[in-house]
C-alpha cells in the first residue's frame, strides 16, 4: 500500500473523514493505491506508561484494535492523519493512537515516511490540533508533505469551507508528485 488515510473522528462520515477521503480520492485518481481507516468503530485503549514496549518493541496491550492500525502505518509510504478538534486539541481516540506509537519509536519503525496532517474545528483550535499531529510526525521522523485545516461543525459543513477543500486537493497533488515524480 502506498497511501494510508486515517480519520480519528468518532463520526464515521463526519468532516474529518470528508477531508481525509477528499485527499485520498485525488491520489487514487492518479492510479496510486490508497487505503482508508476510520477509528470510529475501533477500540484504541490509552497508553498505560508501562514501558514494557522498550523490550517488546511493540505495545503489549493487545486486546484492542491498535495493532491493526499500527501495522498499516508501518506498511504505508504516505500517512494522512486527520483529527477533529475537541477543546483546542485533537480528540482522545486519535491521541490514544498516537500515544501508543511510543512502542514503535524505540526502533524508529515509522521513520522515513511522508505525512499529511488534517485538523477540523468548529470555530477555533485547529492550529493547536495541527501542532499535536505535527509533534507526532516530527517525533517519528516523518517528512511533511502538507496539512489541511478546515472548519465545520455539523456533518457536511466542511464542504462549505472552500479553502479547506481546495487545500485538500492541492495536498493530494503533492502526494502524487512525491510518489510519481516522473509524471
Amino acid at each position: 500500500m502506498n497511501v494510508l488515510g486515517i480519520s480519528g473522528s468518532m463520526r464515521k462520515n463526519g468532516n474529518t473523514a470528508t477531508l481525509v477521503t477528499t485527499i485520498l480520492d485525488g491520489v487514487r485518481e492518479a492510479g496510486i493505491e490508497t487505503e482508508y481507516l476510520t477509528l470510529a468503530d475501533m477500540d484504541i485503549q490509552p497508553c498505560t506508561g508501562c514501558e514494557a514496549c522498550k523490550d517488546a518493541k511493540w505495545c503489549v496491550t493487545e486486546d484492542d484494535d491498535w495493532g491493526l492500525v499500527a501495522e498499516k502505518m508501518i506498511d504505508c509510504e504516505v500517512l494522512i492523519l486527520g483529527a477533529p478538534t475537541y477543546y483546542y486539541d485533537i480528540n482522545g481516540q486519535t491521541k490514544n493512537l498516537i500515544d501508543r506509537t511510543y512502542s514503535l519509536y524505540h526502533d524508529r519503525r515509522l521513520s522515513g515516511r511522508r505525512a499529511v496532517a488534517v485538523a477540523v474545528c468548529a470555530d477555533r483550535g485547529c492550529e493547536r490540533s495541527l501542532e499535536t499531529i505535527e509533534g507526532f510526525l516530527n517525533t517519528h521522523e516523518f517528512s511533511y508533505l502538507g496539512y489541511v485545516c478546515g472548519k465545520g461543525y455539523a456533518p457536511g459543513d466542511i464542504r462549505k469551507d472552500e479553502q479547506a477543500m481546495k487545500k485538500a486537493r492541492a495536498v493530494a497533488n503533492s502526494i502524487v508528485r512525491y510518489l510519481r515524480p516522473e509524471d
